[in-house]
């Protein structure tokens, strides 16, 4: 029976779940006595997890781990760890911090120490790069429900800190309604471009009540949407049949749908806003052109 992983080494050898020889040839360190699978691919959690038993069980999880293990989704595996403890320790693919955390800013995750969201948000938030800050944002906030008032209280204890003043701009920005890096991308540009505050998630039935669409964001009173589409929306043949039956049923209930793809938003962005514009315009909505 192999052990559960990431795990300890001398643990396993000692509870008998792995020989030595197994374990030098079935497995690989990626920390000091931490080993996972030969060919594992470790995802943010199963990275945090390494990291933590690295720290002897000792450290807090926090940034990018601890947002891993609130539920928080497309991270990428290429981040390292993230772990708060005491020490000048260096080690390759953990970033360690020495901040001194109150005892409302920890919890408890999968019976390991993390940050509370908020305490990540505050983290997370602060880290250079406005869009990256607010895609990590929001994602925590879908995943986790925490409100901007908690991490500002947060912000408000720790005055001085290095980046709140771009976290304070993150928290104007986020919307914890996006579900993808790409929504928050397409929204940033869309308020970038001085457009009318937006709506995320907004439900559409017909007149009698049926459920049509979810959208991903825009302006119901205005009936204009924004519907950013992966790339299976026009690879997938049954995608993309359900997205025509879908446009049309919209297109019935007088909605405009302006569909971007990742293409577009890396290459033309200012095509996205012209389209949004016009839509706007068409609408009677008065938009004015940002300098």
């Amino acid at each position: 029976m192999s052990p559960p992983w990431p795990f300890v080494g001398t643990e396993a050898l000692a509870a008998g779940l792995v020989t030595n020889y197994g374990l030098r040839t079935a497995y690989v360190a990626v920390h000091r006595n931490v080993y996972v699978p030969r060919d594992a691919r470790p995802d943010a959690v199963d990275k945090a997890v390494a990291a933590w038993l690295w720290s002897r069980r000792l450290g807090v999880l926090a940034g990018m781990s601890a947002s891993a293990l609130h539920g928080t989704r497309w991270i990428d595996a290429d981040l390292p760890a993230e772990v708060n403890r005491p020490g000048r320790d260096k080690v390759d693919g953990i970033v360690l911090h020495s901040d001194v955390l109150g005892d409302d800013e920890t919890c408890s995750r999968r019976g390991m120490p993390v940050t509370t969201a908020a305490r990540t948000a505050f983290d997370v938030g602060r880290v250079p790069g406005l869009e990256t800050a607010v895609i990590r944002i929001d994602a925590l906030r879908h995943a986790t429900g925490v409100g901007v008032d908690a991490i500002q209280a947060i912000a408000h204890r720790h005055r001085g800190a290095r980046g709140t003043k771009q976290l304070r701009r993150v928290l104007e920005l986020s919307d914890p309604g996006a579900e993808s890096p790409q929504e928050t991308r397409t929204r940033l540009v869309l308020t970038s471009a001085g457009l009318p505050p937006l709506e995320t998630q907004i439900e559409v039935r017909d007149q009698f009540g049926r459920f049509v669409a979810r959208l991903d964001m825009g302006w119901p009173d205005a009936l204009v949407a924004v519907e950013f589409d992966g790339a299976h929306h026009w690879t997938d043949p049954r995608q993309r049949s359900r997205d025509i039956d879908r446009i049309a049923e919209l297109a019935e209930l007088n909605w405009i749908v302006v569909r971007v793809s990742g293409e577009m938003l890396r290459h033309r962005p200012t095509v996205v806003v012209q389209r949004v514009r016009a839509a706007l315009r068409e609408r009677g909505l008065v938009v004015a052109e940002t300098a």
